[in-house]
């Protein structure tokens, strides 16, 4: 027995700069690198989803009253303009990931442990940092998801209508230069609000939902994946609507005749789209939300964990 109590002081002997390193406050950089390393990581698996996502959403808009399937709208789609189509974009969705992924957990990993300093962090703690963390970060990466989402949804518009755009390069330019700096921002609002939800209901319950989770025993990489796919459906079932209002405003196009825009904020589009199409119409296109934001949520927090076990042992 006393051999036994060596061995097992050894061992903690062995793990305490491990266990120290754990405990304390990663970085800034390690945190803003690994969360937009895994941001991108996912992304790269979900981009086709997403883009048969805003398509089928936009689809909507231009075929109010029809129900879209997203099996059939998915295999019609690959079917008409190949598989490679689905990466349209891709380019503007990795720098999305760049400037949202690591800003969003960076910043909220950074103001989690700032606050762990003055207080023990709760739930409501977790929920306000990630919040701000969300908020800043939509902000600062809207010019992408305009981008984004005008490139993925191109190749469905009429061939007098579509843009052409070359890549993510030449659609930043095209848009600055035709209509002008502030283009990259309309949308923005819908964009923010869906992100500060997203960072709420994403970020603060995954980092709750592990704590849940580990409280049943379950622990390591299945903790990762269940509590990454929980805060998933949570958010996407939150967000959806938000999402709608994004695509419809950083896709329209003056009226012809009057030659305003016909979304103008984040409750007024809602609010048209329902009067107009029902509410429900806010929520077509959520079986690929979902897979892409359950998919990218699991696969994003899977890698920024592996990437900092991987920083804290080096380190330890």
């Amino acid at each position: 027995r006393v051999e036994h109590r060596h061995l097992f002081l050894l061992d903690l002997a062995d793990c305490a700069p491990l266990l120290a390193m754990s405990s304390q406050p990663l970085p800034g950089w390690v945190a803003f690198s690994t969360s937009g390393i895994g941001g991108i990581f996912g992304w790269m698996f979900v981009h086709p989803v997403n883009t048969i996502g805003v398509r089928m959403n936009l689809a909507s808009a231009q075929n109010p009253g029809v129900k879209l399937n997203f099996f059939s709208f998915a295999s019609t789609t690959v079917k008409e303009q190949g598989f490679g189509s689905l990466y349209s974009g891709i380019g503007a969705g990795i720098w999305r990931q760049v400037f949202y992924a690591s800003s969003r957990y960076g910043l909220f990993q950074i103001f989690r442990d700032t606050l762990a300093k003055y207080r023990e962090v709760d739930f409501f703690s977790r929920l306000a940092a990630a919040t701000a963390a969300g908020g800043a970060a939509a902000y600062v990466s809207c010019p992408c998801e305009v981008s984004l989402v005008r490139m993925s949804n191109d190749a469905t518009l009429p061939a007098a209508e579509r843009r052409n755009y070359k890549g993510v390069m030449d659609c930043g330019t095209r848009i600055a230069s035709e209509e002008g700096i502030a283009a990259f921002w309309r949308g923005s609002t819908p964009f923010v609000a869906r992100a500060c939800l997203v960072g709420a209901t994403q970020v603060a319950t995954y980092d709750q939902f592990k704590t849940i989770y580990a409280g049943f025993g379950i622990k390591g990489n299945s903790n990762v994946v269940c509590s990454s796919f929980t805060a998933g459906l949570v958010y996407a079932t939150i967000t959806m609507p938000f999402e709608s209002a994004k695509n419809r405003m950083a896709s329209q196009k003056p009226d012809p005749e009057t030659g305003k825009l016909p979304y103008r904020g984040t409750v007024q589009t809602m609010q048209a789209v329902a009067a107009k199409e029902g509410a429900m119409t806010l929520y077509n296109g959520f079986t690929p939300y979902f897979l892409r934001c359950g998919g990218h949520t699991v696969l994003m927090f899977f890698m920024v964990e592996e990437l900092q076990k991987m920083y804290k042992k080096s380190r330890a």
